[in-house]
Formats: C-alpha cells, structure tokens, sequence
C-alpha cells in the first residue's frame, strides 16, 4: 500500500521493493564474485577475516531492517532510500548491489589494518583512527550518490550537513565491529558469541516484522 503522504524517492522505491521484474543476470555474478572471496579466505583458515566480514554484514542488516521500520511507523519516509536501476531490492534503503558490497566490505577493511594494534595514526589508536577514516569516506561516498538521485535523505538530522550522526551510527558500528572481531584472533567462542547474537537480532526482526506483521 502506497500512501498519501509518501515522499516522491519514497514511492520509487516502494515499486522496486521485492519486485520480481527488477531481477537480472548481475546477481549471479554478484553471488559468483563474494562466494569466491569467502572460499579464498576459509581455505586460509583466515577466521577472523571471516567474521569480520559476516559482522559487517549483519551490522548493515541491522541498521537496513531499522531503517525499513523507520517508514512504516512515520509513512512519510525511511531514514534513507534508495532508487535507480538494481537487479534487485529487499528493503527501502537496501539493494542487491549494496547488500554484497557490505557483505565483503570488512573483509576489505581489516585486510587493511596495521598488524601492530597498537601503532598510532595522527596520534590516535590505529584502530579507531581506521574506523573513523573509512567511516568517512564512505559517508564521502553517500554524498556522490545523493548529488547523483539514486541516494535519498528525507530528515534534517541525517543527511547534509548533519553527516556526523552518519558517520557515528551509519558507519562506525560496521567498522568497529569488523575490528573488534577480527583483534580477537583465535577466541572463536567469543567471535561466535558476538557474530550470533547481531545474526539473531537480524533473523528475529525479519521474521517478525518482516514475514509474521508485514512492515518491512
């Protein structure tokens, strides 16, 4: 159902959301690309790149499933919105495209982490000073899309100027959590611990306010 109060990306997107017709051959090359990243890591036995990468991952899920309940208890618009061509689109703010970029996306950003943790970058934790430094350029990254009509910000308090809040809450939980995952090395109980309770949150929502009430 389409509401009246419906901003205008807001409805563009609704079309789009789990529209078959959308669906093209790119998700299998998409699927092809991250399966085959994933396999040369697990036969490295590279666990914590591992979980770091699934962490980041379900981070993003969290944060899109919010989002998608954001617009159905508003129904004016989700906290952000996506549109423009995709082989497909799961939630509002969320497409195929960004679902498995996110899903290698920390894999990339701990690979690229000092081995030293406690080396320092502009006088801070390398690690926080990484976390930070990725954060904002991927809000950098946010701005482009916005400036090109595919991205969409509706509230004052999230969006330009207010990039801030984006970089603390939009990205910094996806990164800090890929760190923290993969600094603790070999402690799979706790990387399991941690993975599995984000991973049960997510399934948790889907279901119930996705398959069971319908708002997502």
């Amino acid at each position: 159902m389409i509401f009246a109060a419906y901003t205008e990306p807001t409805v563009r997107a609704l079309e789009q959301v789990r529209n078959p017709d959308t669906l093209n051959w790119s998700v299998v090359v998409l699927i092809g690309l991250v399966s085959y990243i994933y396999t040369l890591e697990i036969q490295a036995k590279r666990w914590p790149v591992v979980f770091a990468g699934l962490g980041f991952f379900c981070m993003d899920i969290f944060n899109e499933t919010i989002n998608a309940l954001v617009l159905h208890f508003t129904e004016v618009s989700a906290i952000w919105t996506t549109t423009g061509g995709t082989a497909y689109q799961p939630l509002v703010g969320l497409n195929v495209e960004i679902m498995f970029l996110f899903s290698i996306a920390g894999i990339a950003f701990v690979k690229a982490l000092p081995e030293d943790r406690d080396a320092r970058i502009l006088g801070m934790n390398n690690r926080l000073a990484m976390v930070i430094g990725f954060s904002i350029f991927s809000v950098l990254i946010e701005l482009v899309l916005h400036a090109g009509g595919i991205f969409h910000w509706h509230y004052w308090w999230w969006g330009w100027p207010a990039v801030p809040l984006i970089v603390i809450l939009g990205y910094m939980t996806f990164f800090g959590i890929a760190a923290y995952l993969y600094d603790l090395g070999d402690n799979r109980r706790r990387q399991f611990q941690v993975l599995g309770t984000v991973a049960a949150v997510d399934a948790t929502l889907i279901v119930v306010c996705g398959l069971i009430l319908g708002w997502l």
